[in-house]
């Protein structure tokens, strides 16, 4: 009997892990569009994006130090249940600005992902972070 139920466990954790697995597959196969109808959108707006990012960022000690200034151009995917992907940087300023951009990035909750002919879909999306002194 302790086997039977030890087997049905096993069984069930590979089903669970395969259908986990698929929906990731699936997911990452689907087309990433560049612009849809309804764009992805941080949870509360711009507003609170730039609140979220002013609040999180930590200006790189050695870019301080060397009085380094610029913005940093990071892409990323959201995808269809609002999580961020793919995240990396487009355009460069300094190893450590770039860094720092995208870890914050990474630190995002999810967002409310886009949406073309009434479908949820995976989105790119270019998000410029400006590093001031």
């Amino acid at each position: 009997m302790k086997k039977l139920i030890l087997m049905l466990l096993m069984a069930e954790c590979c089903l669970i892990s395969a259908h986990a697995q698929k929906t990731v597959v699936s997911q990452t196969n689907q087309k990433v569009f560049d612009n849809v109808e309804q764009m992805p959108e941080y949870p509360g707006g711009m507003q609170s994006m730039i609140e979220f990012l002013q609040t999180n960022m930590k200006y790189p000690e050695d870019a301080e130090k060397q009085k380094v200034e610029g913005r940093v151009m990071v892409q990323f995917v959201v995808e269809t249940d609002g999580s961020i992907s793919d995240v990396h940087v487009a355009k460069q300023v300094f190893p450590s600005l770039d860094a720092e951009a995208v870890r914050v990035v990474q630190a995002m909750p999810k967002w409310t992902p886009g949406r073309e002919k009434g479908r949820v879909v995976r989105v790119k999306y270019l998000l410029p972070i400006v590093f001031r002194m």
